[in-house]
């Protein structure tokens, strides 16, 4: 399943699996692949581009997201909050917590959110932007795709207790080298945490 994973930047990634699905397309260049499924963890406009949603939207793409982004990208939108569960195209989506707990950037709210996607019996999990939660000791994922660059979201430290408490087979670094944070976040959280962890280059 890594193989068809990719990191397209900040916390944007497209899954090529039995289906294309994307996780906040943000700077997408012209060339990416249609989209079969979006999913957005919330409205700021670093997650929420309908621009980059446009670029990739085809007449049979699903788009999940929160009823504030929903109003921001128009057409049709199934919209969702933290602790739904539904499938789409075959994929089994949870939509969970996602929020700060020192900081007020992304307060608790059901319209933040993150989601763990099924594909190919994979479970993935898409943090969005969070701190290091309770909730995420219940969470089960076998590879999960974690913030590390602090100041919005979880510093490298603190996504290294997310990682312990959730125990994946595989995390992924994200949230860095855009806006705030670079690749040493990535490699102090490598080094520190307790599952393997697989750094991509941004596509």
């Amino acid at each position: 399943m890594l193989e068809k994973i990719h990191w397209l930047g900040h916390d944007a990634f497209r899954i090529d699996g039995p289906k294309v699905i994307y996780f906040d397309p943000w700077k997408l260049p012209p060339t990416s692949p249609r989209a079969d499924l979006i999913l957005i963890s919330h409205d700021h406009y670093d997650h929420c581009s309908p621009e980059d949603v446009a670029r990739i939207r085809g007449p049979q793409t699903v788009v999940v997201a929160p009823a504030p982004c929903a109003k921001r990208l128009g057409g049709k939108v199934r919209t969702v909050r933290a602790g739904d569960r539904l499938e789409v195209e075959g994929i089994a989506i949870e939509v969970v917590p996602a929020y700060n707990v020192n900081k007020t950037f992304h307060p608790r709210s059901p319209d933040n959110v993150g989601y763990i996607v099924t594909v190919e019996g994979t479970r993935i999990y898409h943090a969005g932007d969070t701190d290091y939660i309770p909730e995420m000791g219940t969470f089960r994922a076998d590879i999960a795709l974690l913030p590390v660059s602090g100041t919005y979201v979880m510093t490298a430290e603190e996504a290294v207790q997310a990682a312990a408490a959730m125990k994946p087979g595989l995390v992924i670094p994200m949230h860095y080298g855009t806006i705030v944070g670079d690749r040493s976040d990535a490699e102090r959280f490598q080094k520190a945490c307790p599952v393997p962890v697989r750094i991509l280059e941004p596509e």
